[in-house]
């Protein structure tokens, strides 16, 4: 079902500025995060031949991405003033700027229909948005389940060979739930955002940050 409002981009023209993270990695010939500085290394070899101990390293820098995994709240109440789009709109724009940044991205979606994996975790591409915009709202709030299973999601993940600098999990939602889930596992970071009506809040978004140890941000609303 269409959430009834026209999908929006909140933030367009804004950057998130992911957190991301630089780290070393390992280079053919030499030891982890090191490369061979060869101005130094043929001045220390000056007329006679290369031996290994001639060999001079710098440090090499290479951005290891951060994996994002964003959850998005399509339970009925998102339909309400037009909360989904917004919602939408937000998640969009955290999968283009993880684009921009080179980063990893994966998109979980929970509501009536369950917890549904539309995109496995992977490099976040800008094509990636196209999941987003025909997801309607509608159901109950199955939101102790979507953190179960982005945590399960993560633990495969840290097992695969791709490596990420750390991972974050982002919670869309308008916290309209009774339920009461308790606290992601496996995220290094995890950030939540209030879709609820402004006017007449019910704060569980707040609450839970809180009691999570995570940061809380207001997602832009259409109310």
């Amino acid at each position: 079902m269409s959430s009834g409002r026209r999908w929006q981009f909140p933030l367009s023209g804004s950057r998130l500025f992911l957190p991301g993270r630089v780290q070393p990695v390992a280079c053919a010939g030499g030891p982890v995060g090191q490369r061979v500085d060869w101005v130094r290394t043929l001045a220390a070899k000056g007329r006679g031949r290369l031996r290994q101990e001639h060999v001079r390293r710098q440090p090499l820098n290479v951005r290891v991405p951060t994996l994002h995994v964003i959850a998005l709240d399509t339970s009925g109440s998102m339909r309400s003033r037009g909360r989904l789009s917004w919602a939408k709109g937000y998640a969009a724009t955290l999968i283009q700027e993880a684009a921009r940044q080179g980063d990893d991205v994966a998109l979980l979606c929970f509501g009536g229909q369950g917890v549904e994996l539309l995109l496995p975790p992977g490099p976040a591409r800008t094509a990636g948005v196209v999941r987003v915009r025909p997801l309607g709202g509608g159901g109950g709030t199955p939101l102790s389940a979507c953190v179960s299973e982005a945590d399960r999601l993560l633990q495969t993940v840290r097992r695969g060979q791709r490596p990420f600098a750390k991972a974050c999990f982002w919670l869309l939602t308008d916290g309209r739930t009774l339920d009461e889930p308790l606290a992601p596992k496996v995220a290094d970071r995890v950030i939540v955002v209030d879709f609820d009506d402004p006017r007449l809040p019910i704060g569980r978004c707040a609450s839970w940050a809180k009691g999570w140890g995570a940061e809380y941000r207001l997602g832009a609303s259409g109310a």
